[in-house]
């Protein structure tokens, strides 16, 4: 549109990016508001006493010294509109899947580490370590000694082989995890434990949750009146190493949370990512996860929401998940293309702007219309902007006056966009404050100068938004374009340095 109009109607080109501009600056003002208010959401949690709301949930009656304002609402809701039958804490199960391919111990260890080390009772907790017949014997060797070492810990634990090839699947996680969840239906048939009652957890080899995660989880799953048409969906933050990894990387992986943090208080958008939950009953009715895609989390609720006619809600788990920033053992340039494969893979769930339109147009459903559309639309103009937004902003303004230098409106244009855009930067401020707040403590190895390169390294924002989220989303929608489909799910290496 910049480039039509440009070229036709200069005072049209305008009116067209002062209006585009615009718009993303009040949507600026926004994300700032909600990434703010998100972190004291998230910090709230982090320091309630979940084990005595769990206690006050089992008997509906408020015991716990000093609650938030909306736990006796929450027990006043549960006791008038959830049945005699309702689960209560003490009967929850959570199942674990940790999906993993060629991954080492150090990778591994430290993830059920983390949930060993939660403020939640392990022997309510079933862990799958689920790994890939491909990736050979030293890492299905490495399971088995992680079983063996950590078994003990909980109500049970086993290793879980996803044998290669598997026909009619891509290389991905899917696959994998499908695979393991099926297992876990068997597990829970033999141990005759109530599939209603067993809530999984898919977490990647890095993924760490908070020691809260499992015990806020079981609160928001036992007051969910309707837990089988729900998903939960904790904040991932990728800090494990975001001291070691590369400054673009740093970049990326702290704006990754940030956005999460502002999808969390976004409940309408809030779809699942990475690590997420979904109750056994609900996985079983959607035959588990697609294993015909590499972007299998985000599908998941697609699939879900079209199974259930509509009926189905992504629940915000306001705890993080800690994950890993891009860091790899090939070196730096390996570690930049690296990132750009794993935004590419994320980017690619463009692919479900056709699945949603075939399933909610062309195949038969009682969702109301309406719904259909909003839910369609929402998800083609994330991934749209996702492509198109941070190219427009930065250089759309340079084109009416390179088409027609003599124009007086056109060369006033990128003077009065160039304000608009220097008065929007002033939410990095936001920015700034919660990436240093939220920083893991620095590693002994590094000296304190180090804080003043995490500052300093916002200045890479305009490259990597353009490079990386930009490039990678007109990357995979291309692909889609042309069908030179992405079949299998690249790995992001993961790499430890000590």
């Amino acid at each position: 549109m910049p480039i039509i109009l440009g070229f036709y109607s200069p005072p049209a080109a305008a009116y067209f990016i002062v209006g585009f501009i615009l718009l993303w600056f009040l949507r600026s003002i926004s994300l700032n508001y909600r990434v703010l208010q998100g972190y004291r959401r998230m910090l709230h949690y982090e320091k309630t006493n979940w084990p005595a709301l769990n206690q006050d949930l089992e008997v509906l009656t408020v015991r716990a010294h000093n609650p938030p304002r909306w736990h006796a609402r929450n027990l006043k809701r549960v006791e008038t509109n959830i049945t005699h039958d309702r689960l209560l804490p003490s009967q929850a199960i959570h199942a674990v899947l940790i999906c993993f391919w060629n991954e080492t111990r150090d990778i591994l260890e430290p993830t059920i580490q983390a949930v060993i080390d939660s403020d939640f009772d392990k022997k309510q907790i079933v862990l799958l370590l689920a790994y890939e017949q491909r990736g050979g014997p030293e890492v299905e060797a490495m399971t088995k000694s992680l079983v063996k070492d950590f078994g003990h810990h909980f109500k049970y634990i086993e290793a879980v082989k996803h044998p290669w090839p598997m026909p009619g699947e891509v290389i991905g996680k899917g696959g994998n995890s499908t695979f393991a969840g099926r297992r876990l239906q068997q597990i829970v048939k033999e141990q005759k434990i109530d599939p209603n009652r067993v809530v999984v957890t898919v977490l990647d080899s890095d993924n760490r949750p908070h020691k809260h995660y499992f015990g806020c989880l079981t609160y928001t799953f036992c007051s969910t009146e309707e837990p089988k048409y729900a998903s939960y969906q904790p904040v991932p933050m990728y800090t494990n190493n975001i001291w070691d990894a590369p400054a673009p990387m740093r970049v990326i992986a702290t704006g990754n949370s940030f956005w999460m943090v502002v999808l969390s208080m976004r409940q309408h958008m809030l779809r699942n990512f990475s690590a997420h939950a979904q109750p056994l009953t609900a996985l079983i009715d959607t035959d588990f996860w697609s294993v015909r895609t590499i972007v299998e989390d985000g599908h998941q609720f697609w699939r879900t929401w079209f199974r259930y006619d509509g009926h189905h809600e992504v629940f915000p788990i306001f705890l993080p998940i800690y994950q890993d920033a891009v860091l790899t053992g090939g070196g730096y340039l390996h570690t930049l293309k690296a990132q750009f494969t794993q935004i590419r893979r994320w980017a690619y769930g463009a692919s479900d702007v056709a699945y949603v339109a075939y399933t909610g147009w062309f195949k038969p459903n009682h969702i109301p219309r309406h719904k259909v559309w909003a839910k369609f639309l929402r998800l083609l103009e994330s991934h749209i902007s996702w492509s198109t937004a941070p190219l427009i902003l930065a250089f759309s303004a340079l084109i009416p006056v390179f088409l027609h230098p003599s124009n007086f409106i056109a060369n006033e244009l990128p003077q009065v966009t160039s304000k608009l855009e220097t008065l929007a930067m002033v939410g990095i401020a936001i920015t700034f404050f919660l990436s240093m707040k939220t920083l893991p403590p620095r590693p002994a190895r590094y000296k304190r100068r180090r804080n003043f390169w995490m500052v300093v390294q916002w200045i890479y924002l305009p490259v990597t938004t353009i490079l990386y989220n930009a490039a990678a989303a007109i990357n995979s929608q291309t692909r889609l374009m042309f069908k030179w489909y992405l079949d299998k799910f690249d790995v992001t290496e993961k790499a430890v340095k000590k």
